[in-house]
């Protein structure tokens, strides 16, 4: 049974990691000495393990017995030892680094493997059941396939799931305002009969954000990209059909909760790509705490009225008003733009020749500081009093975005951010003909990756003033 047909999610894909493994198995497994040298013959490999790892001691059963050091790859972790002398010597015992073991045995040479054998290895259960391999092997994985990867033109892509690229409420959440919802498809609004879907197997509806196949589509083509979710992984998987019903953009690549090596964090250690070349999208940052400067901040889609309550809102949900998010200028399709002009940048015709030394992060860092280039921002009444202003968060998404930030007015301000209209600084803005901003205009300037026009974000007098 090959690696791919029992990954969590089958591909017949060459790019899929599965089926990476599988070849890299096969050439380990059916290469063979020059003829002459050594007689091939096989080796029943026998092992008191589960029932389930048996189809994958079937596999590896077809080691050969007796074969050189140059049998392995030059690039993969060796079995060490001296070839025989003569067909007639007994070989001495290999000691086997082991690069990777699935169910308890080494993929190279079929060895058992003692959990307790102290070498270090990280669990990508995601890619095949018990999979786990060691930092050595996972680190020449990942150069091997970053430089395919840069081959193709393309990088990697992360996705977070709810609230990036859907949104999803249990059945027993649902209101007397959205139980129109539940109708049949054929009665629903024709913005819904295609992104909507129920599903009885785990007491959900789930509605796709829009633009979201497109996003994928054109996506796809520039990015090897990755589910991760701290959902669970029954959750991942069907979401992963509904995005994906084909299979030809995520393959084995759906990393949920129980992958994860840190609880309630996000990590790129279970991903196969170079850091350098990863982009992540998540409507979440904390989760991120090792990988924010590969993150792109989403901006959260609540269709659901149980989505706004989760996070404190007291509104009226889009789907109570039977409306939607705007397929051409979205979320989705804003940011699209920028995943492609960030990789336009990254292999760029001038850096062609050094590419592997390319940095995304440098290159995101980059796009971002263009949207407020020329703005000097000077905060009143935004943030607790004694605090430090250059410590607060909408001061440090400012200078990401690029602005000068100051604590004093000088001629060289260019907006006043308050949320209140009344203080000496915000006067002085409306005096001096300066902008004088509502906070929200940075948050919308970093979520839409563009600065807003700043009559949408007027600032009114504080009530008690």
């Amino acid at each position: 049974m090959s690696l791919t047909a029992d990954s969590p999610v089958h591909s017949s894909s060459s790019d899929d990691f599965a089926a990476i493994l599988d070849a890299e198995l096969d050439s380990a497994s059916d290469a063979s000495p020059e003829p002459g040298e050594v007689e091939e013959k096989e080796e029943e490999i026998v092992g008191d393990v589960d029932d389930g790892y048996n189809s994958d001691h079937q596999r590896i059963k077809r080691r050969k017995v007796e074969v050189y050091e140059e049998m392995v790859d030059s690039h993969s972790s060796k079995c060490q030892g001296e070839a025989p002398q003569t067909l007639g010597s007994s070989p001495k015992k290999n000691v086997c680094p082991h690069p990777g073991i699935i169910g308890g045995m080494c993929i190279r040479c079929g060895q058992i493997i003692d959990d307790e054998s102290g070498v270090s290895r990280v669990a990508f259960g995601y890619i095949h059941k018990n999979l786990r391999l060691a930092n050595d092997e996972v680190a020449r994985l990942r150069d091997k396939d970053f430089k395919n990867l840069l081959r193709h033109k393309k990088l990697y892509l992360v996705l977070d799931l709810d609230h990036t690229l859907l949104n999803s409420t249990r059945l027993a959440d649902v209101t007397i305002e959205e139980r129109y919802l539940e109708g049949q498809r054929d009665t629903l609004p024709d913005t819904l009969k295609n992104s909507l879907f129920r599903l009885e197997m785990i007491h959900m509806m789930t509605k796709l954000r829009p633009f979201v196949n497109t996003f994928l589509k054109e996506a796809s083509n520039l990015f090897e990209m990755y589910i991760y979710t701290m959902g669970e992984r029954a959750y991942a998987l069907e979401m992963a059909k509904l995005l994906d019903p084909g299979g030809v953009y995520f393959h084995s690549r759906v990393i949920a909760q129980g992958d994860c090596t840190q609880k309630y964090q996000k990590g790129l250690d279970i991903v196969l790509g170079q850091e350098s070349a990863v982009l992540i999208l998540d409507d979440t940052e904390a989760v991120w705490g090792k990988h924010k400067e590969n993150l792109i901040l989403m901006e959260r889609y609540h269709f659901f009225a149980s989505s706004c309550r989760q996070f404190g809102f007291n509104c009226t949900s889009l789907s109570e008003l039977r409306n939607d998010e705007s397929e051409t200028e979205g979320a989705l399709a804003t940011v699209l733009k920028i995943l492609q002009q960030i990789h336009s940048l990254f292999f760029d015709p001038e850096h062609v020749d050094n590419l592997e030394q390319r940095d995304v992060r440098q290159v995101l860092k980059s796009v971002r500081k263009e949207i407020l280039k020329d703005c000097k921002v000077v905060f009143s009444r935004v943030f607790p009093t004694n605090s430090q202003a250059e410590d607060q968060h909408i001061w440090k998404i400012a200078e990401k975005l690029g602005a000068t930030c100051s604590t004093e007015l000088d001629p060289q301000v260019t907006h006043v951010v308050s949320m209140d209209a009344g203080t000496d600084k915000s006067r002085w803005a409306m005096q001096e003909k300066k902008f004088l901003v509502h906070p929200r205009w940075i948050e919308a300037s970093n979520y839409l990756w563009k600065k807003q026009p700043e009559e949408k974000f007027p600032v009114s007098q504080a009530k008690d003033k």
